[in-house]
């Protein structure tokens, strides 16, 4: 149920953008008449009547189709109607996903009745076709590709592996606060000195050949990478899982610094923070379960099937992954532990040390007159100074959800186009918007002076970029 937020000034009431339906078919799965209802893998919410779904599924199909007699190679990927958008996406080949959104409301009061207004262009395509392939992407980390599982235990074996994971994943879909971030999906990268990463890098090192089952690593300080050993693609969707789902979870007050209570360990008397996040919550407790999530990387390639192990010790947290062929006990778990935690928390005390004289010597920080949002299609690097929080339950951004849209607007533009562009725009409410796309990077900023001209914000913007970015934008 969609809570309604109150406007001000008239009686009106607003109703964000909302999940209609999701389902995934296959239109191979049921191809005679009277086995419609045999496509349909998985669809959600289950209570709707079995005939409404067989039609529903059946709509999407005949849209699909119609629109691939105009270009066979680019089915539609979205539907626009008053009340609601449709999202389509065939991540295999013959497997559909599709999300159905109902648009933004307002409910007005006119003559004392209700009167409801859709707002149609509220929503962003790109925004939402991003969400449905992210989707599919975090269900491929934990269980493989559709055609796996066929292969591995047929249809029944996915629909319960489809059951099991969207029933949940799609609670945490909050479509009202999905934005340009859900486009890029990048990685905030947590930035460090030359001696401290070496550090880092030489921890890493020193692990995988002490346990040296690991098979990948990833280092993680603030929410924030610092190392991976992971292909891009892979450490994108696990860094958004790590992110916006496991540390929240696990995000009880513990103090940063080395003010924080230590636990003695009895391996060699050190002292350490360090703690599974996967896995044992106590290594003491005889009753201790040793399993860890699975995840599957590379597959398009190799297809591995890995053991995920996230341990934490303050601040810092690194993921170990292991082949699933190995079976992970007690002694190993213990090992990781007496070894990984008194390392760690060495590690987590110097990176905070280290941070906080690098912004002494930095100065303090003024509020800017600006706000903006980084990303770098190379190594997918993205930095935000607009959202205060995201997770996968809330996004606060300190920015009108107008001037997001706007941005939207703007990144959709560059996605047209291969070359370098800029774009200014002069909001209704007196802010300046700047879309800056070079060289696979892109850079929108929100500027709040409102008798500033057209010369005077482009100024303002190159300065910016030469503080912040060491002048990676060269447009004139």
């Amino acid at each position: 149920m969609i809570s309604p937020r109150m406007a001000t000034g008239a009686q009106e009431k607003q109703y964000p953008a909302s999940l209609l339906n999701f389902f995934v078919y296959n239109p191979k799965f049921g191809p005679k008449e009277g086995e419609e209802e045999k496509k349909i893998l998985f669809y959600h919410p289950n209570e709707v009547e079995k005939n409404e779904k067989i039609r529903n599924v059946g709509l999407c199909e005949a849209i699909i189709q119609f629109t691939r007699t105009f270009c066979p190679t680019k089915p539609a990927k979205s539907l626009h109607t008053q009340k609601n958008r449709q999202f389509f996406c065939e991540p295999e080949e013959n497997f559909w996903m599709v999300m159905v959104v109902r648009n933004p409301m307002i409910e007005k009061n006119k003559d004392g009745k209700p009167v409801v207004e859709y707002q149609e262009e509220e929503i962003l395509d790109s925004v939402y076709s991003s969400v449905l392939q992210q989707c599919y992407s975090m269900y491929k980390l934990f269980n493989g590709t559709f055609a796996r599982t066929m292969e591995a235990g047929g249809v029944d074996l996915l629909k319960q592996r489809l059951e099991k994971f969207f029933y949940r994943y799609l609670q945490t879909l909050h479509l009202q606060s999905c934005d340009l971030l859900d486009i890029f999906s990048g990685i905030s990268f947590f930035p460090l000195d030359k001696m401290t990463y070496l550090k880092i890098q030489s921890f890493v090192n020193r692990m995988e050949e002490s346990l040296n089952l690991v098979k990948y690593t990833a280092f993680l300080y603030n929410d924030q990478l610092i190392w991976s050993g992971l292909e891009q693609d892979d450490m994108r969707i696990l860094y958004k899982y790590l992110t916006t789902s496991l540390f929240p979870r696990h995000s009880e007050p513990e103090l940063a610094g080395r003010d924080s209570p230590m636990r003695l360990e009895m391996a060699g008397n050190l002292l350490h923070y360090g703690r599974f996040l996967t896995g044992p919550s106590n290594l003491k407790d005889p009753e201790a379960k040793f399993r860890f999530p699975k995840i599957f990387v590379n597959t398009e390639n190799t297809y591995e099937e890995l053991h995920l192990i996230v341990y934490k010790a303050m601040s810092a947290a690194v993921c170990f992954m292991i082949n699933t062929s190995v079976e992970l006990t007690r002694e190993f778990c213990e090992q990781l532990d007496s070894l990984v935690g008194p390392q760690l928390t060495l590690l987590a005390s110097d990176i905070c040390e280290q941070y906080s004289i690098n912004r002494r010597i930095s100065g303090p920080e003024k509020e800017p007159q600006f706000k903006f949002i980084y990303f770098n299609h190379m190594n997918l690097a993205e930095k935000s100074t607009i959202h205060m929080r995201k997770t996968a339950s809330v996004s606060l951004t300190s920015v009108h959800p107008e001037l997001m849209k706007i941005l939207g607007d703007i990144n959709s533009d560059f996605s047209r186009v291969d070359d370098d562009e800029e774009i200014i725009v002069k909001a209704m409410t007196d802010y300046w918007i700047v879309g800056k796309k070079s060289d696979q990077r892109e850079l929108y900023v929100i500027l709040n002076q409102k008798n500033a001209n057209l010369i005077e914000v482009n100024e303002e913007v190159k300065k910016l970029c030469a503080t912040q970015f060491n002048n990676i934008f060269f447009l004139d």
